[in-house]
């Protein structure tokens, strides 16, 4: 399959540390592919830079053959390409249904959009979609007052409602509660499945990102360090002395 995603000599700095050095890799389409590696190796500053919240300083990034390098946040954003985070971004003063309006909305590119009235289509998506993330029936609670593991099935399903081509998914199982974690990964595989979303995922729980992903990188220091299968990664010494062993 083609790169989707590919990243050639990504380099990062802030001030005197180097965060990303030369980091080269590819994300096939339609795929789930995984990247790890201890704190601080680089993976959620990769992210941030492939989505244009801080610019590499060096090298070239290319969504879908364009460049995207010196692109703005929101103009990735409309080619398909959507962030999620470790720490959910959902408006906790509104509904589910509320959020989810937003999300389209915000796909439509400007303030007016977010004052018209929502249509049937974006409200009948929207309750597809809750449900599709095991939500319907929470839809007019507030987003406050969902669990911590509910809010991030609430950002996946406002990521999904502006159609994206990939997600780039920060730790989707980090402060869940370990019953609902089966739950996530069934619809992390579902959305690749049947909504074709390619997803490239950081993720700590060795035991998710090893049955979620088909390959996977892993950063050490700020560097690619290796990139395999799951299972080749699992025994490659090299990751169990920099990762793995110290888990």
């Amino acid at each position: 399959m083609s790169a989707q995603l590919a990243i050639q000599g990504a380099t990062k700095h802030f001030g005197g540390i180097t965060a990303n050095e030369d980091i080269s890799l590819e994300v096939p389409e339609g795929r789930v592919i995984g990247l790890i590696g201890p704190n601080g190796s680089g993976k959620s500053t990769l992210f941030n830079s492939i989505v244009g919240y801080h610019p590499v300083d060096g090298g070239s990034i290319r969504f879908e053959g364009r460049e995207i390098t010196r692109l703005r946040t929101a103009e990735i954003a409309r080619l398909g390409l959507i962030r999620t985070f470790q720490q959910t971004h959902v408006f906790v003063r509104m509904t589910g249904l509320q959020n989810m309006a937003i999300s389209d909305a915000e796909a439509g590119h400007g303030l007016f959009r977010l004052m018209r009235p929502v249509s049937a289509e974006t409200r009948e998506r929207a309750e597809a979609l809750l449900a599709f993330c095991g939500l319907y029936g929470k839809r007019h609670l507030m987003a406050g007052e969902l669990s911590f593991g509910q809010r991030k099935l609430l950002e996946l399903a406002m990521a999904l409602m502006v159609r994206p081509r990939m997600l780039l998914l920060d730790e989707p199982t980090a402060g869940i509660n370990p019953t609902l974690i089966n739950g996530v990964i069934e619809r992390l595989q579902r959305a690749n499945r049947e909504f074709g979303v390619t997803l490239f995922v950081i993720e700590h729980n060795m035991r998710v990102i090893m049955s979620l992903a088909e390959h996977i990188h892993c950063l050490a220091h700020g560097r690619l360090l290796a990139s395999g299968p799951p299972e080749a990664l699992r025994n490659d010494q090299r990751v169990i002395d920099a990762y793995l062993g110290a888990r």
